[in-house]
């Protein structure tokens, strides 16, 4: 059971004051629950209008898995960014380990992107990370991180 003191309702503003991700590239749509430094929970709706069903595949519409990873990983980074001594800096993939893919995602599916900070020494750290759709686990992965400073 998740704790109710880290239930927000962060929608895109929200989330664009954390990570710097924008179209195209924004992967989640909204947040409901973030512990800071510790957990996250997102959301993205996957709709027929995304731009990378042009070509993967124009007769059978599937959600890229790494792409997947990437929502999994911005939705780590909205509870990793929102730790008070990250907070203004930026987060880059430092490695995937033990990715799986265990089903299609579709136009019309509903991700939720729960991550877990497992471990961060200094300016690194790991995250394990699932996505459901209808409560189904559709991928999963441990995801490494770097944090670094904009330019």
């Amino acid at each position: 059971m998740e704790n109710t003191e880290f239930t927000v309702n962060f929608g895109v503003k929200e989330i664009q004051k954390i990570i710097p991700h924008r179209y195209p590239f924004l992967l989640i749509d909204k947040v409901t629950y973030m512990e800071p430094g510790k957990k996250a929970i997102a959301y993205k709706n996957v709709t027929m209008n995304e731009y990378f069903f042009q070509g993967h595949f124009p007769e059978e519409p599937v959600m890229p898995g790494v792409l997947i990873i990437e929502a999994l990983a911005q939705a780590g980074a909205v509870a990793i960014l929102s730790q008070e001594n990250f907070k203004g800096k930026i987060a880059f993939f430092g490695g995937i380990n033990k990715a799986k893919f265990r089903k299609k995602v579709l136009p019309g599916d509903t991700l939720r992107l729960e991550v877990e900070i497992v471990k961060i020494k200094g300016p690194a750290g790991i995250g394990n990370a699932v996505a459901y759709v209808d409560d189904k686990k559709v991928a999963e992965a441990e995801i490494m991180f770097m944090i670094g400073d904009k330019n």
